[in-house]
């Protein structure tokens, strides 16, 4: 089935931008996980006693003096070291200085769409295969930060904050097996589109718990008819040497669905990654564990084994995989790749996911194919993240991220590290203020524009507010109204 031309309401209710295009049958559920404490009560966390002290100050740069990189890594390592043997880092209320964090909100920093031409991409080819293919493209991409740059610490979210952009990417990547069908996107009322032209995905997320800290994210290409959408939450441990950092209870992955393909979803599942390099002074991040892509409609999973460091600890950045048929997906039992039985699978994956990835045809090893039958999924040199577009300044709520860190930025940029820490602590003071007074009050804290602070089976569900925001970043409509109530201000 090929990416289909459909006519466009007169308000922008599109493919992707529709609450009916959001919820199905197969994403309702009558039960789900735990609500999160701060969802009800709002109540602070008991620090663990060391996790953060005085001495963690001490070392502040004077104004005008650059940190290196050396010295943070000290001062950060000396922080980790009081966390060895505690189960889960991210649960724990401690507080950086300053010179130690970059400057850029966490919401802002943390998202899946480094290469949003993949994501608008894939639901382009008419073959399941090639739309499977175009998912892995997808999921190889979305985080170049990491293969680019250097690991960086952005700042804790604070309760009820909100970070929305938008992307402009040219339409104009090949599907990658199969027939594709690119036929003019439907755009707003009135507006034409052609294949290699412009379309605009659109992206929001919220800070709906505190203590855990969880965030959930809806992005949506109504042109292309493709949405994502999920939980946010990670839990880390250091280990003495590395942090090693998997998903949180209520971060059951990366949601895509392909509604100009009967909602065909897509479940991608994240694997367990590593910081290390702090003995060497080379921050570096490594990836050792196996994740999953799941489609219940076409009845696909992808096995992706990442391995660990090579002899020596040479990172190889290897990744190796199946992509095979299966009855139910979401029950298939199946781990390791080498118990696929070969009936079953329809190809397998290899590569460096900091390099180029392939995939080859067939049940045969992968090593056995041919060059001319192997297919390139992803080559990650080249490729850099796309800028992103935010909101003007003055249509930017105080709880929005970059206008709610930005007295903290401006100190960071000017390197006057001292009011930046001071800042910094003076918005976490407020925020556990806050949660105070709704905690002695039994006030329970309500995300503004997502149903709950997490949901059954981790899938988010935009509210009525938030559908709003979503169509009036796709129209270039920025304003919102102020909140009843901040969380942290």
């Amino acid at each position: 089935m090929g990416l289909l031309k459909s006519s466009t309401p007169s308000t922008p209710e599109m493919k992707g931008m529709n609450k009916s295009d959001h919820t199905t049958t197969s994403d309702a559920s009558t039960s789900g996980p735990p609500t999160p404490p701060s969802a009800t009560t709002s109540g602070t966390s008991t620090p663990i006693p060391g996790a953060a002290s005085k001495d963690d100050y001490k070392d502040i740069p004077k104004d005008g003096q650059t940190t290196s990189d050396s010295s943070k890594l000290k001062t950060f390592l000396g922080i980790l070291k009081r966390f060895i043997g505690v189960s889960d880092m991210a649960a724990v209320r401690f507080s950086l200085p300053a010179q130690l964090m970059e400057p850029i909100p966490n919401l802002e920093y943390w998202h899946y769409l480094d290469r949003p031409d993949t994501f608008a991409a894939i639901g382009d080819s008419k073959d399941e295969l090639g739309r499977m293919l175009a998912c892995l493209r997808f999921w190889f991409t979305k985080d170049l930060k990491y293969v680019k740059g250097k690991p960086c610490k952005p700042y804790n979210s604070t309760l009820g904050e909100f970070f929305r952009c938008t992307w402009e990417i040219e339409d104009s990547l090949p599907s990658l097996l199969g027939n594709e069908e690119k036929p003019p996107p439907a755009a707003l009322e009135g507006q034409t589109s052609t294949p290699g032209q412009k379309v605009k995905i659109s992206y929001l997320t919220e800070q709906t718990s505190h203590h855990p800290p969880v965030s959930a994210y809806y992005v949506a290409c109504p042109e292309k008819g493709v949405s994502a959408y999920g939980f946010d939450q990670l839990s880390a441990k250091f280990t003495g040497t590395s942090v090693r950092v998997t998903p949180g209870e209520f971060n059951e992955g990366i949601f895509v669905k392909l509604h100009n393909h009967e909602d065909e979803t897509y479940r991608l599942t994240h694997p367990a990654a590593y910081l290390g390099g702090f003995l060497r002074g080379n921050l570096n991040i490594t990836v050792a564990d196996t994740c999953f892509v799941t489609c219940q409609r076409t009845g696909l999973k992808v096995i992706l084994h990442y391995l660990e460091e090579g002899y020596f600890g040479k990172t190889q950045n290897k990744v190796e995989g199946v992509i095979y048929r299966t009855a139910d997906p979401e029950k298939d039992t199946l781990t390791r790749i080498k118990d696929v039985a070969d009936k079953d699978v329809l190809g397998r994956i290899d590569g460096s996911w900091q390099n180029q990835v392939y995939f080859s045809p067939g049940p045969g090893a992968f090593k056995s194919s041919t060059t001319e039958s192997r297919i390139q999924l992803v080559d990650v040199a080249p490729l850099f993240p796309h800028p992103k577009n935010c909101p003007p300044a003055e249509h930017q709520l105080p709880n929005e991220s970059r206008r709610f860190w930005n007295d903290v930025t401006d100190a960071i940029m000017r390197k006057e590290y001292a009011r930046a820490t001071t800042v910094k602590q003076e918005l976490e003071e407020k925020q556990r203020a806050k949660a105070a007074e709704r905690k002695a009050a039994n006030i329970e804290w309500k995300p503004r524009f997502f149903t709950g602070a997490t949901e059954p089976k981790g899938r988010p569900v935009l509210t009525e507010e938030g559908w709003d925001v979503m169509r009036g970043l796709h129209s270039g409509e920025f304003g919102i109204s102020e909140p009843r109530e901040y969380a942290a201000m």
